[in-house]
């Protein structure tokens, strides 16, 4: 499905139509379309934001759309006619044309005709020229090859992983180490080196990882959330490479060597015992680098850069906060569970999967690109909420399928003393239904321990604390605590069906 929210970012940042359709894996036809349909209804990136995805599309295409038909070019012929002295690819894409208008087909634009013709190469096994610009890629990778840091306790040898960043147009690079290559670093990484080149390139051309591209197919491009939300952050566009080509990328893959050569290799015989005096070292020998004469051209990396800089985009006020994007589901005590802390949602997506967003000081909670709500991010103890009164029903009952009352029903199958651990969860709460998951859980142990047992453990429980925990019961039935002196200790006679809940348990309230 189009992303026509990303498209009308793109063109807020100023990327042209060509590079839009190339980092969306879609036609520039679709791009061009889009960005008409967008300024007839009057909708751009700002008002769009405030849209859901079905409500854009709606907007953008209330009829639907009709699908075209393409008239692809012959490639064979096209190559063998660029062979020819004086023949370009731009000659060949006006007699396409022609030939379109002759047989009422539609042509592909001229980027949409060149990036066919260069998979088409990219098949024959030929190479193409691609000029750079000052500003506008920048190309990231890891170094395959690991430095070794040395725990200074137990001596063991741990691996640290080498990011690089190069700027195609100067050459001038960015390495730093981290510990791992999970999404944190890989996203931490990319902020270091835009705050080390004090600027941003409008296109960052990344390999196909997973911890930043979740599919890429010559039909469809997905990135991982976070790593699309930090390109939106620094109004930058993603364009990974196509799969197992580096030639792509070939200014980071030379810089790999390079680095590896003269950084790695220099320092191999030293020891280092943290990540930051690693990172200290690379740090002084990435600025003498950077400034290491060209042997086929004058200058530097560095001087090069110079004139390069200008043409970044500006930093941001402040740095990406990074983020990590989870699913949820919210439950019946509209709560969501997020590293075991709760935090409350409108109770109108009770049962519905949400998109979460983790910072470290906020909770953001997403449904089809719209936020609503957001929670300052709970720590310590396992188990605390965040509710807000605005996010609870005007009447529980009427939306939950489980209350206060139906909790301490079923207790009160059980025994008084299970009623009275139950009733002393609910009203030590700020808001009942925080209890709810305790609630459930203690009653649960019936099934397990069976419930004379259980009614016993609360009898233990109440005479050390009026507040007993579920945690503290779990503990009393798991150690044996809860079997008195005239309780015979040979287990219950297992049932031939498993445990069975009686009539008493189905029948329900009192209507």
């Amino acid at each position: 499905m189009t992303n026509y929210r990303e498209i009308l970012r793109l063109r807020s940042l100023g990327i042209n139509n060509s590079q839009i359709a190339e980092s969306m894996m879609l036609s520039r036809q679709t791009v061009v379309t889009t960005l008409k349909r967008a300024a007839a209804v009057g909708i751009d990136w700002q008002s769009a934001e405030g849209l859901g995805d079905r409500e854009l599309r709606s907007k953008l295409f209330p009829n639907g759309t009709d699908t075209s038909a393409y008239l692809m070019p012959d490639y064979d012929y096209v190559h063998r006619e660029m062979a020819k002295p004086g023949v370009t690819q731009q000659l060949l894409w006006f007699e396409y044309c022609d030939r379109c208008r002759d047989s009422d087909k539609i042509p592909y634009q001229l980027t949409q005709f060149k990036k066919h013709y260069r998979e088409y190469l990219n098949t024959a096994k030929a190479t193409m020229h691609i000029s750079r610009k000052p500003g506008e890629t920048m190309e990231v990778d890891w170094a395959g090859q690991t430095i070794k840091l040395t725990n200074s306790d137990t001596g063991e040898i741990i691996p640290a992983y080498l990011f690089v960043a190069a700027l195609p147009y100067s050459g001038y690079s960015y390495a730093e180490a981290f510990l791992t290559r999970a999404q944190d670093a890989w996203l931490t990484a990319h902020v270091n080196a835009y705050t080390y080149f004090g600027g941003v390139t409008r296109i960052v051309v990344p390999d196909n990882l997973k911890t930043g591209v979740i599919k890429h197919t010559k039909d469809e491009l997905v990135l991982n959330k976070s790593y699309h939300e930090l390109a939106e952050y620094y109004g930058t566009a993603i364009i990974p490479a196509r799969v197992y080509t580096p030639k792509d990328k070939a200014t980071v893959e030379g810089t790999v060597g390079y680095i590896t050569r003269s950084i790695l290799a220099a320092i191999r015989n030293q020891t280092f015992f943290t990540l930051r005096e690693l990172n200290d070292v690379i740090k002084e020998r990435l600025y003498a680098f950077n400034r290491k004469p060209f042997d086929k051209k004058d200058g530097c990396r560095a001087t090069w850069f110079a004139e390069e800089r200008s043409s970044l985009l500006p930093l941001p006020l402040n740095p990406y906060d990074i983020a990590e994007w989870k699913i949820a589901t919210v439950a019946f005590n509209y709560h969501i569970g997020v590293d075991e802390q709760y935090y409350s949602v409108p109770y109108d997506y009770i049962k519905q999967d949400v998109n979460v967003r983790l910072t470290n000081s906020v909770v953001e909670v997403f449904v089809e690109g719209i936020r609503i709500c957001s929670h300052i991010r709970l720590y310590g103890r396992r188990g605390q909420y965040s509710t807000q009164e605005a996010h609870m029903p005007p009447k529980h009952q009427k939306y939950l399928q489980w209350n206060g009352d139906r909790f301490r029903k079923w207790a009160a199958t059980i025994g008084e003393n299970t009623t009275a651990v139950v009733d002393a969860i609910l009203t030590g709460l700020k808001v009942e239904q925080q209890g709810y998951r305790s609630c459930m859980a203690l009653l649960k142990l019936a099934e397990k321990y069976t419930s004379p047992r259980l009614e016993n453990a609360c009898i233990r429980a109440l005479s050390y604390s009026p507040r007993p925990t579920y945690k503290a019961i779990q503990t009393i039935l798991q150690s044996g605590q809860d079997r008195l002196d005239d309780e015979p200790v040979s287990p219950p006679e297992p049932s031939a069906f498993g445990f069975t809940r009686g009539a008493d348990y189905y029948k329900g309230g009192d209507d």
